[in-house]
């Protein structure tokens, strides 16, 4: 089974990985093309509308890395999860009760401080050097 496997299985993953990374990068860009169209049909643009191209940008950016690398930094995600909170906070304010906005700024930082607590780990305390077979 293991030898199955590595001849057809590993290839297969990597082609159905390959084929939703490429969904996704589709999908993302008919998202940005909607945006873009939503814009001008509004003929203003709104800072919820630049938060939400931001957002779209950052999954490009994601896709992009993990094509090239084949690995997905977490910090992305968390950036991505950053602004999408910002973006409902500067939306959603007037209507908010002080509990919802003390808590999605409080999950805000918590998410900020995870991303400098994850890169100041990666700087100083890195993986060892994997050794080549």
């Amino acid at each position: 089974m293991g030898k199955l496997y590595s001849q057809y299985g590993s290839k297969s993953l990597k082609a159905v990985e390959h084929f939703v990374l490429i969904i996704i990068a589709i999908a993302t860009i008919v998202a940005i093309g909607q945006e873009i169209v939503h814009i001008v049909g509004n003929a203003r643009v709104d800072l919820a509308d630049l938060l939400m191209l931001f957002i779209y940008l950052e999954v490009l950016a994601m896709v992009a890395n993990y094509a090239e690398s084949g690995k997905l930094p977490i910090r992305m995600p968390i950036y991505i999860a950053i602004v999408a909170l910002a973006r409902y906070l500067i939306l959603d304010i007037k209507a908010m009760d002080d509990w919802r906005i003390m808590t999605i700024a409080l999950s805000t930082l918590v998410l900020s401080i995870t991303v400098i607590v994850i890169r100041w780990g990666q700087l100083k305390l890195p993986y060892p050097p994997k050794e080549e077979h």
